[in-house]
């Protein structure tokens, strides 16, 4: 009898310390600090704007990622790109022209805006686009930057179709042989894909198809968008506890768990997206949940700035995953977080990431509702 009344009290002082740490976690729970939402404002737009405009038209440094067939293959960037010669490689011009693109659309009276259009209309001009698009029927280069470049050229164009200005229709208008160029890329590319390509970095699959579907919601091309939406079911739709920890590697600019769930979450009726998302990303739903940010140890290193990168497509993919979603609305506080990282660092310091991370910086910006 002696025996039970001491486990008896055992059992009593265990619930006790049991429900204090409960409490206590309870209450670390609620302590989860709030970000500053970052915003986009003429002060940082005219700031971000500095990138772009230094970058578009600087032809060196250059890497220009051909695949040479024999001399005559040996030209400047500019011959070879009149269009998307600068910003150190083909894709990081093309999202350094949707940058001043989206930064002149939602600002008109950017501090450089007369500047700003010049440059555009001189880069893409409708002689240079077709220059550009001879360049994807040469021998050796018919799979140039697929599905990454391919991606950004469909985000510019979705920029320009949506912005209500003369010098946009004529950009347009200009770009279009090549808009057309990658969307039949995409149409015979995806049937022919087995498997996506899950990585950080340029080849990502679901970033490359969360552009296009973008673009061809902007344009109602049916085609194409129900095309992505069946590739990206059969890619993704038994996908199950995606292995966040396993984040970032260590050159990551995209957040391949982020960027799939992003996708779905286009494609997906929203019910039937939260049932896959509960099974691909459980933790998420658990409003304590916190992610820490990419950290950068040196931001002249071309490739491992690339992390101040993976922030930004956390941050923007964060915010899609939550757009509409009350249940998920926690997760934009870590959007929020990601961006004020590496925000402040991406203006003034090294060309490795300059040249770069300004849409990166813009287009996470843009996502968080205003």
């Amino acid at each position: 009898m002696k025996n039970y009344y001491v486990l008896c009290f055992a059992l009593f002082v265990l619930s006790c310390n049991t429900s204090e740490n409960k409490t206590t976690t309870t209450e670390q729970s609620t302590k989860i600090k709030l970000a500053d939402i970052p915003t986009i404002d003429m002060v940082q737009a005219n700031r971000l704007a500095q990138l772009p405009i230094h970058c578009i038209q600087t032809e060196y440094p250059n890497k220009l990622n051909q695949t040479i067939g024999s001399d005559a293959d040996l030209k400047s960037p500019q011959t070879l790109h009149p269009a998307f010669y600068g910003c150190f490689d083909w894709h990081s011009a093309v999202h350094g022209h949707w940058s001043l693109v989206s930064l002149l659309k939602q600002f008109p009276e950017l501090e450089y805006a007369e500047d700003a259009k010049k440059m555009l209309l001189q880069n893409m001009s409708k002689a240079n686009i077709e220059v550009e698009v001879n360049y994807f029927f040469g021998t050796h280069n018919t799979t140039y930057e697929r599905t990454y470049g391919w991606a950004w050229l469909l985000k510019l164009a979705e920029e320009l179709h949506t912005w209500d200005d003369p010098v946009a229709r004529e950009l347009e208008a200009n770009l279009q042989p090549l808009t057309n160029l990658i969307v039949n890329k995409y149409v015979e590319f995806l049937p022919k894909l087995n498997y996506p390509i899950r990585v950080g970095e340029h080849p990502n699959t679901a970033f490359g198809l969360s552009f296009a579907y973008d673009y061809a919601k902007a344009v109602e091309d049916e085609t194409l968008k129900a095309l992505i939406e069946q590739r990206a079911k059969d890619f993704y739709s038994n996908d199950a506890g995606c292995p966040l920890s396993w984040e970032p590697s260590g050159f990551d600019f995209l957040s391949p768990c982020f960027e799939e769930a992003a996708l779905m979450k286009r494609v997906l009726p929203a019910e039937v997206f939260k049932t896959w998302l509960n099974e691909f990303l459980p933790q998420l739903k658990n409003e304590n949940f916190n992610l820490e940010t990419g950290r950068v140890s040196d931001r002249t290193d071309g490739k491992l700035v690339h992390l101040d990168g993976v922030n930004f497509s956390r941050a923007w993919s964060l915010n899609e995953i939550a757009r509409d979603l009350p249940e998920y609305a926690h997760l934009k506080n870590i959007a929020n977080q990601h961006i004020n990282y590496s925000l402040p660092s991406i203006v003034g310091d090294s060309y490795e990431g300059g040249h770069w991370l300004g849409s990166f910086a813009i287009y996470a910006l843009n996502s968080i509702e205003k």
